[in-house]
């Protein structure tokens, strides 16, 4: 199989456009931020503007038009909280939608990754079983079974009970004279013995009567 994820640029292209939309998320609460604060000195300095209660009709005038001026930065100052705000929520919404696009490229990065590992798994078993098999048929071909090499186990070290090593050994025994080709006649042997004995009494009985003859 293919060790190699196929999507690993599409994901680490989802990646970079999660990463984009979440920078994108902190510069748009940036801007709210900094709009707050412009509305903050805009209505101090709406406070402190008082409206004249004296003076000529020039300078009513003038502070009259600069406490609209005033009150309309602070109407722009509000619309740009606003304006921030929603477009922080389109940010908010397209980095949820950047992390679902990434995130359902990795699960199937994982779901590979879990298929990789499954097939060197099943990979590794096979390998065992083959040398398992192996190791079996040269021990077959040798001649050697788990019973053989039980018993010669136990006359080479002297392992398990007494009785275990004495019907070990006269297996042993067994098995060594059942390979002779052929057995022992002990009849021949005695009839000789026999025979040898009676030549040995009648050269006895020869010389006894004839002492001067040397035979």
């Amino acid at each position: 199989m293919n060790r190699l994820f196929r999507l690993g640029p599409v994901l680490r292209a989802r990646k970079a456009q999660e990463d984009a939309a979440r920078g994108a998320v902190i510069q748009s609460r940036q801007e709210i931020r900094e709009a707050q604060q412009l509305a903050k000195r805009r209505a101090l300095d709406l406070a402190g503007a008082d409206a004249p209660s004296e003076g000529t009709a020039r300078a009513m005038v003038a502070s009259m038009v600069a406490r609209q001026s005033l009150a309309q930065s602070l109407t722009n100052a509000h619309r740009m909280i606003a304006d921030a705000e929603d477009v922080t929520r389109e940010k908010v919404a397209e980095l949820a939608d950047a992390a679902k696009r990434r995130r359902a490229v990795e699960m199937m990065a994982e779901r590979h990754a879990e298929m990789v590992k499954h097939h060197d798994l099943k990979v590794d078993q096979a390998n065992l079983d083959e040398l398992a098999v192996t190791a079996k048929a040269r021990n077959a071909s040798r001649g050697l079974d788990g019973q053989t090499e039980e018993r010669a186990h136990l006359l080479r070290t002297g392992a398990g009970t007494a009785a275990d090593r004495e019907a070990s050994s006269r297996d042993a025994a067994l098995a060594v004279h059942a390979t002779r080709s052929q057995p022992l006649d002990l009849t021949d042997a005695a009839t000789a013995i026999a025979a040898r004995r009676g030549d040995l009494a009648e050269a006895v009985r020869h010389t006894e009567a004839d002492p001067a003859d040397p035979t």
